[in-house]
């Protein structure tokens, strides 16, 4: 495929010394400045290396960055209300329910809840919007996804403007960084965990973040505790995973959540943190009792179901988005999607097997699930569809057009990589981070939270920074 191209903010390629010496001082300062995960092949949990990072910000216009930012707002409060409605969600995902076993038992987890009568009403939502810029449309944001658990990466994000700020200086290009928009992401992001702490008003509660069993992002992870402590002293936060939680957490008569003695304020699952396809019974169990609780949960079983990609399919249809957006926004928020459609057994259905099967190069098949690495591409695509025409499994997909980004020259640098790395074609997706707080009747505080940036190689098809397949960026927002 032809892609269109941007400029990179600064001539390429850099001379050899050069960019040998200004790359060992971005490696020390992303080490020195928390940029920074374990190693997976080696791991220890004395030792991190360098999160892999994009070394000179990666152009991107600035009135889609703008449009963005003032779209998550509205993003956050449609997701809101979807996760409210409990037809729209049942109509939705009924088919899905029957073929992907995890959403199947989410859904049933949240219909217990329901039956039982919610404890508490109250959902923290630390959401993100992710976009990439649709060239073949004048370069406008066109929405890859939206996450309900996904504020991996927010806190590090915060660095990274720094740290191209001092890489932009040290290369005698201080008068660009002008061009590059703050970012307040850890900040944003820890104030809603203080903001829904405080509304569950009780003054010996804690924190509780949902883990991984093995923790390579702890930098990320970390940030955020450190963040509630500072502002907040006397907020006591605990780690523990799904499995730790059954064993260690009880319910009183209240359906408070008490982990050591004390009520559990907010549970907070992790970006990162993604349980096995089919956790095991204990892990089930655990997330069972803490819906059943009166802690404010982030996300609450309702704001991951709304968050699946079926959900997603579901709102680009004709007349959905009329149901919980305002009329007069309905195209601000319609002109970022671009075409889903459902392959279930249906007529339409149909009709997007066949059309993906004349060409497969034109589309993402794409599961429910989160993380990198899950997505098909291509001849993936098609072979995927023949295998699954007749099955019942295809109901599990959602089937999406291609976004075809422009590309920027730049260089990506890795632990481990070639020193220095080569000039390569990068593609980079925005993410909008989000916070809002609300019950089914009332929303207490809608806000953007920040933004991050992931680059990956042009002819790379995934992006995960935590999978291992991009790169943290920032974005040096352009004028045209």
């Amino acid at each position: 495929m032809t892609q269109a191209r941007l400029a990179s903010c600064i001539p390429l390629p850099l001379e050899h010394k050069v960019l040998v010496t200004v790359i060992e001082k971005a490696k020390d300062w992303a080490l020195m400045h928390g940029v920074g995960m374990r190693d997976k092949k080696h791991f220890t949990k004395d030792a991190i290396q360098i999160a892999p990072f994009v070394l000179l910000p990666s152009p991107f216009p600035r009135t889609e960055f703008n449009k963005a930012i003032e779209l998550q707002p509205i993003l956050n409060e449609l997701m809101h209300k979807v996760a409210h409605d409990d037809d729209f969600l049942e109509h939705t995902l009924q088919n899905t329910l029957q073929v992907d076993e995890f959403t199947a038992k989410l859904y049933e987890i949240w219909v217990k809840v329901k039956d039982e009568g919610i404890t508490q009403s109250l959902s923290l939502g630390l959401f993100r919007s992710d976009y990439l810029l649709q060239y073949p449309e004048g370069n406008k944001i066109k929405q890859v996804e939206f996450n309900t658990v996904a504020s991996s990466f927010g806190a590090i994000s915060s660095n990274l403007p720094d740290m191209s700020r001092y890489i932009l200086r040290q290369l005698g290009h201080g008068d660009l960084i002008k061009n590059m928009p703050e970012n307040r992401a850890l900040s944003g992001l820890c104030s809603g965990i203080i903001e829904a702490y405080d509304l569950f008003g009780v003054p010996s509660a804690i924190v509780l973040f949902v883990v991984e069993e093995v923790s390579y992002n702890i930098c990320d992870q970390r940030f955020h505790e450190f963040e509630i402590s500072e502002k907040r002293p006397d907020i006591m936060i605990y780690r523990k995973t799904l499995n730790e939680i059954f064993e260690e957490t009880t319910l009183n008569d209240k359906k408070q959540l008490l982990l050591e003695g004390y009520p559990v304020a907010v549970v907070y699952y992790r970006s990162g943190y993604e349980p096995a396809q089919y956790p095991s019974s204990k892990e089930w169990d655990a997330r069972l009792r803490v819906e059943r609780s009166s802690a404010v949960k982030c996300p609450s079983i309702h704001y991951q179901l709304a968050g699946t990609k079926k959900v997603q399919q579901a709102l680009a249809a004709p007349g959905a988005l009329e149901q919980f957006v305002r009329a007069e926004l309905c195209g601000r928020v319609r002109d970022i999607f671009t075409g889903l459609y459902s392959l279930d057994f249906d007529e339409s259905g149909e009709r997007a097997v066949d059309m993906a099967l004349e060409d497969a190069e034109r589309f993402v098949l794409k599961p429910q699930r989160e993380g990198g690495g899950n997505n098909l591409y291509g001849a993936d695509v098609r072979a995927a569809l023949l295998r699954m025409r007749r099955a019942r499994e295809r109901a599990a997909y959602v089937l999406m057009e291609r976004i075809l980004p422009p590309t920027v020259a730049g260089y990506v640098v890795r632990p481990g990589g070639a020193v220095p790395p080569p000039v390569t074609d990068l593609v980079s997706e925005l993410g909008i981070f989000g916070v809002i707080i609300g019950t089914r009747d009332k929303i207490y505080c809608n806000r953007q939270a920040g933004h991050m940036l992931r680059t990956k190689l042009a002819d790379a098809n995934e992006g995960g920074v935590a999978a291992g397949l991009g790169a943290l960026d920032s974005p040096y927002l352009l004028d045209v």
